[in-house]
């Protein structure tokens, strides 16, 4: 069947069930669920896919909120994945799109699902939770969701791996940074503040030795690395010396490799601290995702399918980097993360005007946009031997 032909058929489905999949990302946006507790948007998209034909498994790579869709054809061919994120941020909701980001990948599985027989091969979703690195609690473990899917072998099948993330801009896939997290544990020792500090070991004033001690540390990092944290708990009542205090920090790099030579000199730091102040600290590490591989030939289809869709792509040089476990992906197969827009050129991450934007009718039309795009994409990996072979070739050449 002629590659217009498909097209078209995945465009009139699309549009017959657009305002199903608005309707299911307007439902998560509405009720916003932090990391490992998406059980409703979890619930909305598999029900979608399950309404499809698609076989889902629930409870994957050790996340209940984690999913496997997959929808096969009758005819050999290669493997295409989605990457649906849906969790919210902590405090402001969604205001990083993943209401949106979500419900794209799962339309574009199920448009792209409706021309299986006729290409042969398989469409699977993965629902991958936490994205923004989770909380502990009875859904799943704090950190690198992506990784564990990979680690699960859910990826040893997929030929190509699609997602599209909202920004301010339509641009294609750039680097990101690899993310170690560290978290810090003061323990001092109690004593009233006024009457007798001086028999009290004061967890606070390490953890500011700690954060003063990183802070001068940043003179001494190579160009590109970040080191960020915060102070999670100072103490209880300001008449009590703290016996407890503790801080969350982020190491930032280009590499998994530069992070982790970074990782001991915040250790010293803490452990110094901690030996001049008479404190006890613990430490707990937590590994982030991976930098990103870039996929160049897989680029240029997007380019193209974007421009077919009329998206103005932003080609301009890249210029800041954040961290995405979609990283840990792009290392075990060919994996695209392209951004569309929705708002503003200006917008930014995690802020409230991010938030509005990700529930704007705009962003709703990206959504759309986004589905159509990674649908197409998805359909001349499945029927372009040519095209997917360049993909393979360029992920073998940047091993």
């Amino acid at each position: 069947m002629p590659l217009n032909t498909l097209q078209l058929t995945l465009e009139t489905h699309l549009e017959q069930h657009n305002a199903a999949y608005i309707a299911v990302a307007k439902s998560i946006f509405a009720k916003p669920e932090t990391g490992n507790n998406e059980y409703f948007a979890s619930e909305q998209l598999t029900r979608l896919l399950t309404e499809q034909g698609f076989e889902v498994t629930r409870n994957v790579a050790g996340h209940e909120t984690a999913f496997y869709a997959v929808k096969a054809s009758s005819k050999p061919g290669p493997t295409v994945a989605f990457l649906a994120e849906y969790d919210a941020l902590i405090g402001i909701g969604h205001a990083c799109g993943h209401n949106l980001i979500g419900t794209t990948s799962v339309a574009a599985a199920i448009t792209l699902s409706q021309v299986l027989e006729q290409t042969g091969g398989r469409v699977v979703v993965l629902g991958t939770p936490a994205e923004e690195g989770g909380l502990a609690g009875p859904g799943g473990p704090k950190g690198n969701v992506k990784k564990r899917f990979v680690e699960a072998g859910l990826l040893d099948d997929v030929d190509v791996a699609l997602m599209v993330h909202p920004s301010g801009k339509t641009r294609l896939t750039e680097s990101t940074l690899a993310n170690n997290h560290l978290y810090f544990h003061f323990y001092g020792k109690p004593s009233h503040a006024a009457s007798a500090p001086h028999e009290g070991i004061n967890a606070l004033d390490a953890l500011v030795l700690l954060y003063n001690g990183i802070s001068v540390l940043r003179q001494q990092l190579p160009d590109g690395v970040r080191v960020h944290g915060i102070i999670t708990n100072g103490g209880q009542a300001p008449n009590v010396i703290p016996e407890y205090a503790s801080a969350h920090f982020y190491i930032r790099a280009d590499s998994r490799e530069v992070v982790e030579s970074l990782e001991p000199k915040l250790r010293a730091i803490a452990e110094g601290v901690a030996l001049a102040t008479g404190a006890r600290v613990e430490i707990d590490h937590q590994i982030g995702p991976r930098d990103f591989k870039l996929n160049p030939a897989l680029d240029a289809l997007l380019l193209a399918e974007f421009r077919a869709a009329g998206e103005q792509v932003d080609l301009s040089p890249q210029h800041n980097k954040v961290s995405t476990d979609a990283g840990d992906i792009s290392h075990a197969v060919p994996t695209a993360h392209p951004w569309l827009k929705i708002g503003p050129d200006d917008l930014i991450f995690h802020t409230v005007p991010f938030r509005e934007a990700a529930n704007s009718d705009r962003g709703y039309q990206a959504l759309l946009i986004g589905a159509r795009v990674l649908a197409r994409t998805g359909l001349r990996l499945l029927i372009d031997a040519d095209a997917l072979q360049a993909v393979q070739a360029d992920f073998i050449r940047q091993a």
